[in-house]
Order: structure tokens, then C-alpha cells, then sequence
């Protein structure tokens, strides 16, 4: 089986066997990243897989978990952020509309 040689910012080298290692591709290649477990200080490191580490992790054993940002969570806001008394203001409003709703709703008897 094969070995892969990666290094904990505590411990130094590591040996790890390629089920010990996640490998995340992202759909930006520069979110993309590989995690392990260290099998000494038992601390999760994660660092940064460009193209060359995520080919070389493949071809060692690694899978590859696909990670697809939505185009949503990359679209550009203005404004200000949402407070606190926005999200309250948005729940209170929301249960004035269950209050409206019950009120039209005609009840069924059975």
C-alpha cells in the first residue's frame, strides 16, 4: 500500500496511509485542500491542495471528494450587514403572517 509523506506544523513529518487523508477538490481551485488526522499529537491539520498535490494524492490512493460552491455563495453584496434586531424584526414579522394565515383559512369540522 502506498505511503504518502506530509508534515504536522507540530510533530514535523508524518506518514500516512491514503484512507487516513480527505481530499476536497473545489469548484475554485484555490478553496481546494487536503486534511488528515496527525498520528501523533492526534491534531487535524488541513492545508491547501494546488493541481500538482491533488494529481500526485490521487495517484497515491487519495479520494477525491467533489465541492461545488453554489454561484450564489460567490455573488458579490453591498449594504449593510444583517443585525440582530433585522433577523428578530423578520421572525416577529413571520408570525404575524401565521396569525393572518389561521385568520382566511377556513376551518374544517370534521
Amino acid at each position: 500500500m502506498t505511503t504518502i509523506k506530509t508534515s504536522c506544523p507540530v510533530c514535523g513529518d508524518v506518514e500516512l496511509k491514503p484512507g487516513q487523508m480527505r481530499l476536497v477538490v473545489c469548484s475554485r481551485s484555490e478553496w481546494s485542500f487536503y486534511a488528515f488526522s496527525c498520528t501523533t499529537c492526534r491534531d487535524e491539520i488541513r492545508k491547501p491542495a494546488d493541481e500538482e498535490i491533488v494529481a500526485l494524492l490521487v495517484s497515491g490512493g487519495v479520494v477525491a471528494e467533489q465541492w461545488v460552491i453554489p454561484a450564489e455563495a460567490l455573488e458579490e453584496h453591498d449594504g449593510a450587514a444583517i443585525t440582530y434586531d433585522d433577523v428578530l424584526d423578520f421572525a416577529l414579522g413571520l408570525d404575524r403572517v401565521d396569525l393572518l394565515a389561521s385568520m382566511i383559512t377556513p376551518r374544517v369540522q370534521a
